[in-house]
């Protein structure tokens, strides 16, 4: 098995348009892609920076041409929850037509979306490929094989994996800043290469407070892995 990671800026799709023109950005809750029906079926998150753009861009989406259904589950703010039935794009049926499936979320932001797909084999990938160029703009980021043990054990510890992504959100944006920059620094490196001096003045706080920081963050990251590993299979 192939997996695909493209950049894709297809020219029939409802939510690229809606992010193009508006600042919105769109991540996939759900989906399933009826190829009888040729349409796509979405949950997604919608996030905006402001309440009135939100409004402004799910009013968009909601009268493009290529929407079939539309529904408003929340909004709060910023943030919305809606399910959404499209009419299947060129993109889509050029993906399903050589025997491709998707294998991860949907991201779309400014006019272009992260797109996750998988191959039988090497042939059948450049076909698609080929054949995609003929009608949308994208960029392969990344393209790796995937045996079916590797894929069916990241399917069997789905669970153990979704214990450290929840530990990553729950990090604070210092937390995070943090303990991202110690670790390009190489703070955790042994023998280490920055101190907590060098991260207090990269962040124009105190020694204390940078420690404080990295204690919160690191134990609940570690709270998670051990979460984690009793849930691995």
């Amino acid at each position: 098995m192939l997996d695909v990671t493209m950049d894709m800026e297809q020219f029939d799709c409802p939510f690229i348009d809606t992010s193009a023109d508006h600042d919105v950005s769109f991540s996939a809750m759900h989906w399933q892609l009826d190829t009888a029906a040729e349409q796509l079926e979405t949950r997604l998150l919608v996030e905006s920076p402001d309440r009135y753009e939100l409004g402004e861009g799910l009013s968009a989406l909601r009268d493009h041409e290529n929407m079939a259904e539309y529904r408003l589950f929340s909004k709060e703010d910023g943030t919305a929850i809606i399910r959404t039935v499209i009419e299947e794009t060129n993109a889509m049926s050029t993906i399903t037509d050589h025997g491709g499936y998707i294998t991860g979320p949907f991201l779309i932001a400014d006019g272009s979306e992260r797109w996750q797909v998988g191959f039988d084999d090497e042939a059948t990938t450049e076909a698609a490929l080929h054949d995609l160029e003929k009608g949308n703009e994208f960029v392969v980021e990344d393209r790796s094989e995937l045996s079916m043990e590797a894929l069916f054990d990241t399917m069997r510890n789905a669970n153990a994996a979704s214990t450290m992504l929840d530990a990553c959100r729950e990090l604070t944006d210092v937390e995070r800043e943090t303990i991202e920059s110690a670790a390009d620094a190489g703070y955790f490196e042994s023998p280490r290469e920055a101190t907590l001096s060098t991260l207090a003045d990269e962040f124009d706080v105190s020694t204390a407070a940078v420690s404080k920081n990295m204690r919160r963050g690191e134990k609940k990251l570690l709270r998670s892995v051990v979460a984690a590993l009793d849930r691995l299979e």
